[in-house]
């Protein structure tokens, strides 16, 4: 899908207000409310807007600790693999979950209320997934920038 000005326009907006009105973001946009509806289904179809969520603040939601854990896994069969995926996916204290390149397998990002909960969280679960081997935390101690939008710049 070759994108216009007005569909990165649309993209802006909706990735700072994703409740905004057809109405409003026509406006802002430069629109007739219709196109700009059209538009906005067309990338919703393309894929390009995957879906749409409430932004939850962690601390209000009690849940003030935020870790990005290291893991190593002694297997790297395909199997031990999906069996590990497949425990990280059931886990709901793990937000984020990437497979990397470099010194350790996977990178998690999670979430507990405290640091016991924490604990509790890695020595009962973590540490019992299938094929983990080790694993590294770092706790956040304050949050710089955290955006969940993307830079529109370098689409097509």
């Amino acid at each position: 899908m070759k994108l216009t000005r007005a569909d990165r326009k649309i993209l802006e907006i909706l990735q700072q207000d994703g409740k905004i009105s057809n109405v409003d973001l026509a406006e802002r946009v430069g629109l007739s409310p219709s196109p700009c509806l059209r538009r906005v289904k067309q990338l919703e179809a393309s894929g390009l807007i995957a879906g749409y969520v409430a932004l939850l603040d962690r601390r209000k939601a009690s849940l003030d600790l935020l870790a990005y854990v290291e893991v190593q896994v002694d297997r790297h069969s395909e199997t031990a693999a999906e069996a590990f995926k497949e425990a990280v996916l059931r886990e709901p204290l793990v937000v984020g979950c990437y497979a990397m390149t470099g010194g350790y397998d996977y990178l998690l990002r999670v979430v507990a209320p405290n640091l016991d909960a924490y604990a509790d969280f890695t020595m009962k679960r973590l540490l019992k997934m299938p094929a983990v081997k080790g694993i590294q935390s770092s706790f956040v101690l304050d949050t710089i920038k955290d955006s969940p939008a993307l830079p529109l710049d370098y689409l097509a």
